[in-house]
């Protein structure tokens, strides 16, 4: 589901003046059959990007650019072909022929589950993160390094910060993220359930229309009123570490799979647990888990996890890559912070960026180039450092 993918829609009419630029967004009504978020961010040079639910993104014209805008805006859609065959100078007729094909295909990717709207679109395909954009479409904050009881304190990076930002300095964050025109947000850490204001954060997000997501060790989602209570602040997605051991986790499982929220479950192959893989992938496929993340421990394990990632693929589970991975004992980066040596994921700094609990901006989970401070900092100069 969180797979970014870029398309681009070609030319139709001359250049007119554009849309002013921003960040415009629209969620649909309680009575959607299937409820969505868009995002509509309009560059300097009248292009823009719109961004569905957080994961499908599509690179505009300014054309495209225009009918997006004028979706969101709920302008009636009769309205529009007489308004764009003025500014561009067509045929009514024409202006209406183009719009229906656009919200069309934005239909049909909003509606319809694992379709590839590269195939669907019939688009020329855009080279991942080549795009000249002016924010990334996704910002991962450590709230803290704190780690859930029985945890590895090692295993996060708590070295690396000598204070917690307070609830008021990361609204403010997050307005700053919303304001450079970032649609989606991931809470991590740590433990980000161990923050008391969690809900209060993702209350936040809800009130500025950013999608929010939250990558735990789930062990408090076990308990069903703090789940509830967090999906009912906002929370669009969730990604939870596998401790198949501990029942807690299939509690939380348990809790989560009926209600109207995407989940993606992360595992991390071991020497350990190799060999028991497809069995858990298997339980978790009968527990209606659609979307799985995966790392190994050790290079060594490459095959296993190719094997892995084949099985997942025989039951119908998407793979899912682009996640940080909670920080556990088990998270395949823990070992190598000390000596800086993350080799920065392809996306890094470009569709996503990473704010540890202090403020600081890194290109990603790991990576200890610090870009600049999301409070300090004017985000041109974060964005620029990159």
């Amino acid at each position: 589901m969180f797979t970014k993918i870029e398309n681009f829609f070609d030319g139709l009419f001359n250049p007119v003046e554009p849309i002013p630029v921003g960040v415009y967004t629209y969620q649909s009504t309680g009575d959607s059959e299937l409820p969505y978020k868009l995002h509509l961010r309009v560059e300097p040079n009248g292009s823009g990007i719109l961004i569905i639910n957080a994961s499908t993104v599509l690179h505009l014209n300014q054309t495209a650019v225009e009918y997006a805008y004028y979706f969101i805006d709920e302008m009636k859609s009769e309205d529009i072909p007489a308004l764009v065959a003025a500014r561009y100078d067509v045929s009514i007729g024409q202006a209406k022929r183009d719009m229906e094909s656009f919200l069309d295909k934005v239909d049909t990717l909003v509606n319809t589950e694992d379709l590839d709207p590269v195939t669907y679109l019939d688009m020329e395909r855009v080279a991942p993160y080549s795009q000249n954009i002016s924010a990334p479409y996704r910002l991962d904050c450590a709230l803290t390094y704190q780690v859930s009881a029985g945890a590895e304190a090692s295993a996060a990076p708590t070295e690396r910060v000598d204070r917690e930002l307070s609830t008021e300095e990361w609204r403010q964050v997050l307005q700053n993220a919303f304001d450079a025109g970032i649609p989606h947000v991931i809470f991590t850490g740590g433990e980000p359930t161990l923050r008391d204001d969690l809900p209060d954060l993702i209350a936040v997000c809800e009130d500025l229309g950013v999608v929010c997501g939250l990558l735990t060790d789930g062990l408090k989602l076990s308990n069903k009123k703090y789940m509830e209570l967090l999906l009912n602040k906002g929370l669009d997605h969730v990604m939870i570490l596998c401790q198949a051991e501990n029942k807690d986790f299939w509690k939380a499982l348990n809790n989560l799979m009926p209600d109207d929220i995407a989940v993606t479950v992360h595992i991390t192959l071991t020497d350990d647990n190799q060999n028991d893989i497809s069995a858990l992938l298997e339980k978790l496929a009968k527990q209606d888990v659609t979307s799985v993340s995966m790392s190994s421990s050790s290079p060594k394990l490459a095959d296993a996890l190719a094997a892995a990632s084949q099985k997942a693929s025989a039951l119908n589970l998407r793979l899912v890559w682009d996640l940080p991975v909670p920080y556990s004992a088990f998270n395949p980066i823990s070992a190598e912070l000390e000596a800086d040596a993350v080799v920065a994921p392809e996306g890094a700094g470009k569709a996503w960026l990473y704010v540890e609990p202090d403020g600081d901006v890194l290109p990603a989970q790991g990576v200890n180039k610090v870009l600049g401070n999301m409070l300090s900092d004017p985000w041109k100069k974060i964005w620029k450092q990159r």
